[in-house]
């Protein structure tokens, strides 16, 4: 099983002839005798550990632990959120700036864009392309997040970002208490259900741009309302992906390094899921 999230083409933990990608999971409960990725290194669990019954094995000490996933996440997203502050104050969409930071805006995720595809088909990962990735997103979110709550709803940022935080929160349960079970059948929905979405809105941006208005209208009124509850949805599915991925990367012992990997992942899940929440309670917040 391959993770994923919304790029679509991140790499997970497991190896297959020196590539990463999610490579005979384990269920949930612990790895799978005999599915070990990192079966082949030394240093990896051996029988007689608690994944199996032979001969012990030399602790490892480059193994990558929740307190790596934990740390490198803070980093990614603390770069995003003071690129985003930074650029919300010094980047002002009042009218005599606005055409000046929406360029900003735009070439900064096109950069970001690019950076992400990048790292995403990279064999390793590289924190400084990963940090710039989040870097160049936080300027785009903060001078979005700025238009946003200045010329359509205003303090509807805030109710985002605890909106999303409220997700993660409730997807961490939720896994954790096994509600969530991530399988390959759960995998192949999420992964149809979000390229479906996606098609459509990208669908929907074409027909905007070509044909003007609203394009399909998927992005405002009712359908704009369940459009964006799908995405939410989407995002939280996403999330359990990638604590999926978490889980499997640590009880396989995979290299401290790729706990760059897990940050990288659960970045992108966590900027979809702002950017869905902050589109539909602006929605709602203009029906008002």
């Amino acid at each position: 099983m391959r993770s994923s999230n919304p790029v679509f083409s991140r790499r997970g933990f497991s190896r297959d002839n020196g590539h990463a990608g999610f490579n005979a999971a384990p269920q949930a409960g612990g790895p799978a005798v005999g599915t070990n990725p990192y079966a082949t290194n030394p240093y990896a669990p051996q029988q007689g550990t608690q994944y199996g019954a032979g001969s012990q094995a030399p602790a490892r000490t480059d193994v990558m632990t929740i307190d790596d996933v934990v740390t490198r996440t803070g980093m990614t997203l603390g770069t995003v959120v003071l690129t985003a502050v930074l650029s919300w104050v010094l980047l002002p969409v009042d009218e005599a700036n606005l055409g000046k930071s929406y360029g900003i805006a735009i070439g900064a995720a096109l950069v970001a864009l690019v950076l992400s595809l990048i790292q995403s088909f990279k064999r390793k990962p590289t924190p400084a392309l990963i940090l710039a990735y989040a870097a160049f997103e936080g300027v785009f979110l903060g001078v979005i997040s700025s238009a946003v709550s200045t010329y359509i709803a205003p303090g509807v940022v805030m109710q985002a970002v605890l909106g999303t935080m409220a997700v993660f929160a409730g997807v961490l349960f939720a896994y954790k208490m096994r509600w969530i079970r991530v399988t390959r059948r759960f995998y192949g929905f999420v992964m149809a259900a979000a390229m479906g979405f996606v098609f459509l809105m990208v669908a929907n941006m074409l027909f905007s741009v070509f044909g003007g208005g609203d394009g399909l209208g998927f992005r405002s009124g009712a359908l704009g309302i369940i459009f964006g509850i799908v995405g939410i949805i989407l995002g939280a599915c996403f999330l359990a992906l990638d604590f999926k991925q978490v889980e499997d990367g640590v009880a396989y012992g995979a290299p401290r390094e790729e706990s760059w990997l897990a940050a990288f992942g659960l970045t992108l899940t966590l900027v979809w899921i702002y950017l869905e929440m902050l589109r539909l309670l602006s929605i709602l917040q203009g029906n008002d």
